[in-house]
């Protein structure tokens, strides 16, 4: 799995490990990180489908399923 480094202000990574640990909702703040991305990306792809934006190869998936 291809590693990434981000700098970000120190009271947003102390926000981010209050969740994190034995008594948190992740195990590790990589967890955490992953499991946000996936929360903002799904949630673009709300509003770009809301909006009529929908991308090409969705489009493409769309098509296929209608046909079927």
């Amino acid at each position: 799995m291809p590693k990434v480094s981000v700098e970000i202000p120190q009271e947003l990574l102390n926000d981010l490990d209050e969740h994190v640990g034995d008594e948190g909702k992740f195990v590790n703040r990589s967890d955490a990180i992953r499991a946000s991305i996936r929360k903002t990306l799904d949630t673009l792809d709300q509003i770009d489908k809301r909006h009529g934006r929908v991308n090409s190869s969705e489009s493409e998936d769309t098509e296929l399923e209608s046909t079927e």
